[in-house]
């Protein structure tokens, strides 16, 4: 489990958290701390008090997988195979080890024909697979998004999904703006002004805010 205790950092004030295995999705108002949050449970930055534990240990002990909200900041390399690569070359994986890793994560998001393209002539959603894919290329222990749903159709969103579901990454936790995408996780947070008002499954956390625009539209839709 992940485990947050005294936790205090700039904007962020949450004295206990508990997430388990899973898709994690953090919604509330701009302003409210989601990225700051993402940014303590990836080790970007440390807290200034309390801890993060995940498994018991401290998220910069941690293999962890980053995707950022906008793609061009993701970028490393210009050719797509070696951006997906990044991180097991930063590792000094041997070659083949790379080549087959980066073939079979490609295979798993459907993005094959991608490989042998620059990076500046994906589009913006393409970008974002390819920063998906290396972050998960290293199967990490945790996998942290910031909105990257913001720039997919809805197609690619549920392939998204459906990825998330079968990597086998033991915590996912994700920002998300589109409330339809944060009712399909496992475990809800919902932060405003820095703090943790609601936490729990997302019909637990959807039912205290049935009367604000934090609702899934497609839950109103079957009252």
């Amino acid at each position: 489990m992940i485990v947050m205790s005294g936790l205090r950092c700039r904007n962020i004030r949450i004295d206990s958290l508990t997430i388990p295995h899973g898709i994690t999705s953090v919604i509330g108002p701009n302003g409210s701390g989601k990225t700051s949050f993402l940014r303590l449970c990836s080790g970007i930055t440390e807290p200034e008090a309390g801890e993060i534990l995940i498994d018991c240990k401290k998220p910069r002990e941690t293999d962890v997988g980053w995707v950022n909200e906008f793609p061009d900041k993701n970028i490393l390399f210009s050719r797509v195979s070696d951006e997906i690569a990044s991180c097991l070359r930063f590792s000094h994986r041997p070659c083949s080890e790379k080549d087959s890793a980066v073939l079979a994560i490609a295979e798993t998001m459907d993005i094959m024909h991608l490989l042998d393209r620059t990076m500046r002539e994906l589009s913006g959603g393409e970008k974002v697979l390819v920063a998906l894919a290396a972050a998960l290329v290293q199967r990490p222990k945790i996998l942290v998004l910031d909105e990257y749903d913001s720039h997919l159709d809805e197609t690619r969103c549920f392939q998204i999904e459906h990825i998330l579901r079968s990597c086998a990454v033991p915590y996912v936790i994700r920002c998300t703006q589109q409330m339809e995408t944060a009712a399909r996780g496992d475990y809800l947070l919902y932060l405003e002004e820095g703090s943790l008002l609601y936490n729990g499954s997302p019909a637990r956390v959807f039912a205290s805010l049935c009367q604000t625009p934090f609702y899934p539209l497609s839950w109103r839709c079957e009252v």
